[in-house]
């Protein structure tokens, strides 16, 4: 019988499965950080449950964690009780942990992909919305809540629902200046920030085939911005080019074998999705938000959508985003004066980001009025940055390199947008006081966000290359 991708590597991960009730699935890898492991840990010893198969458990510090003088105490109180028990749990439990000062610390959906640990056919979860972020390699990968967690610790297992499946193929050649994040923030304004709910998504099409692993894990990262379970991307060889050689990839005989399985992870021609949605890479445009979801995007030359032509019952809900965001019906964006620009997360963090934002701002200038923090996505991240010399173009330019964490994506840690203040941010959500109370977000990807920090405005940055 023909099957989807995801409907492949579910059945192949199914231990249980009984009519009328979820799968049980078994879950190949299960990634960890300090915010939603702590009460699962908890539950653990109430229980008196050892952690089941603490190998296939990986842990990061990174919600929490400072990016600037990570070598100090952390300052705030919270965020260093939280590191400091995820340290206490990983060892009494006898799971890895790359917390600070290690060489493979960073965002955990950075370094699982880095590593090798993120693989094609996985089944992996973590505590994290964003997880979905793996699906890039061909794997099923989705968030779980703390209750979960312990599920996942005491068995390895989960109690799944199998979703419906959709597929949304992105055919044709991207504008210059478009990218990745563009692709998304694209998508994402045409079906809404609900129109992917209940589903895993396979993103197909020539223009996602033509993207790199690291510009596939920017549109895989914000799947769940759609309501999605998760999304996915078929490996191909750019996924086996990525993965050879990688810390914990296979090598030798057990590589050849896994990728021969690996060839056999794609949608069969006849298999059935749910849900099939087509676009034209032609028609997108640089993106950016106007609102307090990432549903409400548009073109960045285009005026923002006025509050009648929404249906009537999100009308208030509509003027209410826009009040927050100091917007009105019909305005535009372009020329909009910006105070903090962000350039990282689990969305735009990876070398890539920092490359093409470096040879952007070479030989220019940020605005004087404009802070810039540029924070990579781990260690391994910054290291190469460096040695790159990525890091002095940014010091010229007046951009402020940062050390790894999730920093500005959410006001978890030091690294905090004040109040009514715009941040021009390539993170992945823009909710209100998402970044800081209050603070104001528009999503880009990293060249828009280059444009904003060397311009001080929101610019169009097919003008500038």
């Amino acid at each position: 019988m023909s099957k989807t991708l995801v409907e492949k590597i579910w059945d192949a991960h199914v231990v249980k499965r009984e009519e009328g009730f979820p799968d049980i699935i078994y879950i190949d890898t299960h990634l960890i950080h300090e915010v939603t492991s702590p009460q699962a840990f908890d539950g653990l010893r109430k229980r008196g449950l050892p952690v089941f198969r603490p190998n296939q458990t990986v842990a990061t510090a990174d919600h929490n964690v400072p990016t600037l003088n990570q070598h100090l105490p952390i300052k705030e109180e919270l965020s260093r009780y939280q590191v400091d028990m995820l340290t206490k749990n990983c060892a009494e439990f006898g799971i890895n942990l790359y917390g600070l000062g290690h060489p493979y610390q960073g965002i955990v959906h950075v370094i699982g992909p880095e590593l090798g640990i993120t693989l094609p056919g996985k089944t992996m979860v973590c505590g994290d919305s964003h997880t979905s972020t793996h699906g890039a390699f061909g794997a099923i990968a989705f968030g779980i809540g703390t209750s979960q967690v312990e599920q996942v610790f005491a068995t390895q297992c989960l109690l799944q629902q199998k979703p419906k499946t959709m597929k949304i193929e992105v055919n044709g050649d991207l504008q210059k200046g478009v990218g990745a994040k563009d692709i998304i923030l694209y998508i994402i304004a045409k079906i809404s920030a609900a129109g992917g709910t209940g589903y895993f998504i396979e993103y197909a099409g020539s223009a996602i085939r033509s993207l790199s692993m690291e510009a596939r894990m920017t549109i895989c990262n914000m799947s769940i911005e759609m309501g999605a379970r998760g999304g996915l991307i078929a490996p191909d060889q750019t996924t086996f080019d990525y993965v050879e050689g990688r810390e914990f990839a296979p090598k030798g005989e057990e590589w050849d074998q896994a990728l021969a399985y690996w060839k056999t992870l794609y949608s069969d021609d006849d298999a059935q999705f749910d849900a099939v949605l087509e676009f034209d890479a032609a028609d997108i445009a640089p993106m950016i938000t106007y609102g307090t979801n990432p549903g409400m995007g548009m073109g960045i030359t285009e005026n923002i959508p006025a509050t009648q032509a929404q249906p009537e019952s999100e009308q208030p809900s509509y003027q209410k985003a826009l009040n927050y965001m100091g917007f009105a019906d019909d305005a535009p964006i372009l020329g909009k004066p910006v105070d903090y620009v962000f350039i990282g997360s689990c969305t735009n963090s990876r070398i890539e980001d920092l490359r093409e934002v470096a040879a952007f701002v070479q030989g220019k200038q940020k605005a004087e009025q404009v802070e810039v923090w540029i924070v990579p996505g781990s260690k391994q991240v910054e290291k190469q940055a460096i040695e790159e010399g990525l890091d002095k173009i940014f010091e010229a330019a007046g951009f402020q390199l940062r050390e790894p964490g999730c920093s500005a994506c959410l006001g978890m840690n030091e690294d905090k947008i004040p109040a009514g203040k715009y941040c021009v941010s390539t993170s992945n959500r823009n909710f209100e006081g998402r970044q800081g109370p209050n603070a104001r977000t528009m999503l880009v990807s990293p060249l828009t966000a280059a444009a904003a920090a060397v311009t001080g405005i929101i610019t169009d940055v097919r003008e500038l290359i």
